[in-house]
């Protein structure tokens, strides 16, 4: 993953959604369209569901109005609503910030161990994800049994293995795992 790409684009476009117990839904066939052909949410039954961390950084930029019962919600009540399901949300979102602001296109991880699905910019819809993130918190411990067991699960997918520290400043640093075998 390289340096930045500065951010200075115009808000492209914007859009409504509903706050639910799962994300935010988005009905409006158009913004559909545009929020899908750009890597956000999931799409059923005519419906794109945003994740909260998606959610969050679209609200941030000015793409995306929340509203529950015509009021609108507020950016924390977002992110509480994020924290009932996931303690690590405050860093998930800094992490899909960070990688957003940077051009990589970001999608869920798979399972419950990895955070994140990063595609190199570019490539989102022609070939598949080329990392898997991790997001952890400076100073929270984490087990080496379970860093080896995702370290595992990347390989076998044929993908590079990422660990996104937040520090206690709320700058993230980036670590590449890979597996040392002697011969």
């Amino acid at each position: 993953m390289s340096n930045p790409k500065p951010d200075s684009s115009p808000i492209e476009f914007q859009t409504n959604g509903k706050l639910t117990a799962k994300g935010i839904t988005v009905t409006e066939q158009s913004n559909i369209d545009q929020l899908s052909s750009r890597g956000y949410g999931t799409i059923d039954n005519k419906i794109l569901t945003l994740a909260f961390f998606e959610a969050l950084y679209l609200q941030d930029k000015g793409m995306l109005t929340v509203k529950d019962d015509k009021k609108t919600v507020p950016f924390q009540t977002i992110l509480h609503s994020y924290q009932k399901i996931d303690e690590n949300a405050w860093v998930n979102y800094l992490v899909y910030r960070d990688l957003r602001s940077r051009g990589y296109v970001v999608r869920e991880g798979f399972g419950d161990k990895t955070e994140f699905r990063v595609y190199e910019r570019g490539t989102y819809g022609k070939d598949s994800a080329s990392y898997m993130v991790l997001g952890i918190q400076e100073g929270k411990p984490l087990n080496i049994n379970t860093l080896a067991d995702i370290l595992q699960q990347c390989q076998n997918q044929k993908k590079d293995l990422v660990i996104a520290v937040m520090n206690r400043r709320g700058e993230i640093v980036y670590y590449s795992i890979s597996q040392l075998a002697f011969k």
